[in-house]
């Protein structure tokens, strides 16, 4: 994931999703799925049957790989179209769906994404086709990302497990030789920092819904739970939250840690200049930071986020996402293919970890010496895609989303985002936010438990 994270999307993206839940909408008549195993008499015809599919993705030049799909099945065309990113892709992907017409067969969802499309009965199931067979073959928590129970609705392509990248030279002039093992650490080195330096340990951006949430992931929150039916479980403002969102707002009214708006120009300059000690992100941040500060090459390390307790090794996610095959597919088993083969093919799944930059969730390239061997001159010489490998062995499996994440992330930005930025009781508006979900939730017609 190299762009920032898709986070907030506008309310008119909730609309459209309220409606599709509500009006239970499905596929056109002919979705030509099927509710029986895949033959190989029927995938061989399948892939030697001319055809064209339609890829909707953000990711840039996917046409490199598309092209190895292309090349092995030559039967089959691909046409990649980028229809927008966050709110264009989600909204036009809707709509299409909703008009029962000019929906692609193939669809980068983010993760958080998928049960709203479950629910819809948008996405097609894709064990008939095979797709359960490979489920050893990523890391379990992304696995079950797409596959919360029998059926597995999308195939996984990046991550976003979290860690701590960190400025070595600011941390040595506060006296500090090794990154912060526990978040009492972390604190601690935060005042250092910021007496030493004038820098912050770190942002806090205030409308960062993704990042919150994967601190959430990390401390064995489970804020959202769904049935895959009717029933959603919300305790965003658990105890465990309250203590995570308490940490954070002991620190911003210390004035160590900022709570600038992060991907905009003032939050860009402060990784340039120094501002920021250090950006607790997730694996798609390194070589997104590489871009954004190239003037401090070598002065950054990589390490796991600080622990809760001495001697746990956890973390969180934030970001990523998959290809779903659209129930509407007139060709599924050529679009199961084609999302299957981009990023489960061993050559098209290293190529985009090492050409897009998107963080991998498959076990053959994180595994591979080609990939978790690489030296990062701008992380001095810091063999980090293996770090990353190692900390996404440690993210909690059994992570939820809601069937509507995007009033969740834009109620956060109005809400939780509001009281951060003006330095107030996070944990206060934990209660605040709760209560606006659960409201959502019965209006939609939710049972919420």
């Amino acid at each position: 994931m190299r762009n920032a994270p898709r986070t907030a999307l506008a309310l008119g993206s909730v609309a459209v999703a309220a409606a599709l839940i509500l009006s239970g909408c499905t596929p056109g008549a002919d979705d030509g799925g099927t509710t029986g195993p895949i033959t190989d008499e029927q995938r061989e015809e399948a892939l030697t049957t001319p055809t064209e599919l339609t890829f909707w993705t953000w990711v840039p030049d996917i046409e490199n790989e598309v092209a190895l799909f292309e090349e092995k099945y030559p039967a089959i065309d691909v046409k990649v179209e980028n229809v927008g990113q966050g709110l264009p892709h989600y909204q036009k992907l809707r709509s299409a769906i909703e008009a029962g017409e000019g929906a692609p067969d193939v669809a980068q969802i983010e993760y958080q994404y998928i049960p709203s499309f479950v629910l819809s009965e948008s996405l097609l199931d894709l064990v008939p086709y095979g797709a359960d067979e490979l489920s050893g073959d990523y890391v379990d928590w992304a696995w079950n990302q797409v596959s919360p129970d029998d059926a597995v609705w999308a195939m996984p392509q990046d991550v976003g497990p979290m860690g701590n990248l960190y400025r070595e030279d600011l941390l040595a002039q506060a006296g500090i030789t090794e990154p912060p093992a526990t978040w009492e650490e972390y604190a601690t080195a935060a005042q250092a920092v910021k007496d030493a330096t004038g820098s912050y340990i770190s942002n806090l951006g205030a409308t960062q819904a993704g990042q919150m949430i994967g601190f959430f992931w990390q401390k064995g929150v489970k804020p959202f739970g769904y049935d895959g039916d009717q029933t959603v479980s919300i305790d965003v403002n658990s105890d465990e939250a309250k203590e995570v969102a308490t940490y954070w707002t002991e620190l911003i009214q210390k004035d160590l840690i900022s709570t600038d708006v992060d991907f905009q120009d003032q939050w860009y300059q402060g990784l340039a200049s120094g501002k920021y000690a250090g950006w607790l992100t997730a694996a798609w941040g390194p070589v997104f930071l590489q871009g954004t500060a190239e003037g401090t090459s070598g002065l950054w390390r990589a390490a796991p986020l600080p622990q809760w307790a001495e001697g746990e090794n956890v973390s969180g996610n934030w970001g990523g996402s998959s290809d779903a095959v659209l129930a509407s597919s007139e060709n599924p088993i050529a679009a199961y293919e084609l999302a299957k083969f981009i990023n489960h093919d061993e050559e098209s799944a290293m190529m985009l970890a090492t050409e897009q930059f998107l963080y991998p969730p498959q076990l053959s390239v994180l595994e591979d010496p080609a990939f978790i061997d690489l030296q990062s001159e701008f992380y001095g010489g810091q063999e980090v895609n293996k770090l990353f490998a190692e900390i996404s062995e440690t993210v909690d499996t059994d992570f939820q989303w809601l069937p509507f994440m995007d009033y969740v992330y834009s109620t956060y930005e109005e809400t939780m985002g509001t009281v951060i930025a003006d330095k107030g009781d996070i944990a206060a508006a934990l209660d605040e936010w709760q209560d606006q979900l659960v409201a959502y939730a019965e209006d939609q017609g939710f049972t919420v438990e």
